[in-house]
């Protein structure tokens, strides 16, 4: 693995809340009436999807791993699902063998699909310090003398750690180039992994389809800042992110924002495959600007929703989604 330092970006991060007052932002009630619409249109609309975008073949569902084939024609990336609802991934170079994994909240899935590969483990990335991230880290660090891989903010407290990284670093994963960006907000260490050869970002628990982390350590003004970098990346850029939240967020991202006719759509792209029990990541950025009310903090109808001033700052108007998110 090689090593450079650059100068960091200014990369901020994502609050936990504005200590604002509920009276000051959205109506809870208007939130309530329009859940139960949105639930009967959403049943309409859980026809099969016209168009099966960006739909990774996963063969026997959620419980096994999902091989998805990336942009870098030597680069493979494998959804682990873990927990209730956790996603890990494996990244396989098949030029080299190099292998590593994502946010290992559990060791035996991985475990099983390296034994069923036969192959090595090297590397452990860690977007943030949370058990549910890194609960598998020790198991496979003994199994495989695999090196751990996280931020310098995290450093005392993701198990195992032995290389940590800070903001601008970049580093090889055999040929492939990782840029790491620091995306706090849901922890003040969070750190996201871009591979820009390959179009493929892991987010951890900063953005999620539809959704981003909940603001447990940060502030607004840091979450706002960490989703403009990812942004800022090229709209076909896969998302692979930390959790399989995206039903849930749909019914949410409707409540306040009925009239985007591209998020109908994919609402129902989403009940389709849930209910075959098909996993809807990864997305892509462009998807994500299209529908993700976290990412499009300045539209009329999302602030009119809830109530929030035409003359609030997008930082102001994304604490007040979260905290409508947090009551929903």
């Amino acid at each position: 693995m090689i090593f450079c330092k650059t100068a960091p970006a200014d990369m901020a991060s994502y609050p936990r809340s504005m200590g604002l007052e509920l009276c000051v932002w959205p109506e809870m009630r208007k939130l309530c009436l329009r859940k139960n619409l949105m639930y009967e249109f959403i049943r309409l609309l859980a026809i099969p999807y016209k168009t099966m975008r960006g739909v990774s073949r996963c063969l026997g569902g959620v419980s096994r791993c999902c091989s998805v084939p990336n942009m870098s024609s030597s680069l493979r990336i494998e959804l682990v699902p873990c927990l209730r609802d956790n996603y890990a991934y494996i990244v396989h170079d098949e030029d080299t063998g190099t292998v590593g994994v994502v946010d290992p909240s559990e060791a035996a899935p991985v475990i099983d699909v390296l034994d069923r590969r036969k192959w090595n483990l090297n590397y452990i990335l860690i977007t943030h310090h949370h058990y549910d991230h890194t609960n598998g880290n020790m198991d496979l660090k003994e199994r495989y003398g695999a090196k751990v891989i996280g931020s310098i903010l995290d450093k005392e407290s993701i198990p195992g750690i032995d290389i940590a990284l800070d903001d601008g670093d970049k580093w090889m994963f055999a040929s492939h180039k990782v840029l790491v960006m620091t995306t706090p907000g849901h922890t003040r260490g969070h750190i996201s992994f871009y591979f820009p050869g390959s179009k493929s970002i892991f987010t951890g628990d900063t953005l999620f389809s539809l959704s981003c982390g909940k603001l447990l350590h940060g502030t607004p003004e840091q979450m706002f800042s960490s989703l403009s970098k990812i942004k800022l990346l090229p709209e076909d850029t896969k998302i692979y992110c930390g959790h399989e939240y995206t039903l849930s967020n749909s019914k949410f991202a409707l409540s306040i924002e009925l009239g985007n006719e591209e998020l109908q759509s994919y609402a129902a792209h989403v009940v389709h495959l849930r209910s075959k029990g098909l996993p809807t990541i990864p997305t892509t950025l462009k998807q994500e600007k299209l529908c993700n009310p976290f990412l499009r903090t300045s539209i009329r109808e999302i602030r009119q929703s809830l109530n929030i001033p035409e003359l609030a700052s997008d930082e102001e108007a994304l604490g007040a989604i979260c905290q409508a998110k947090d009551n929903f």
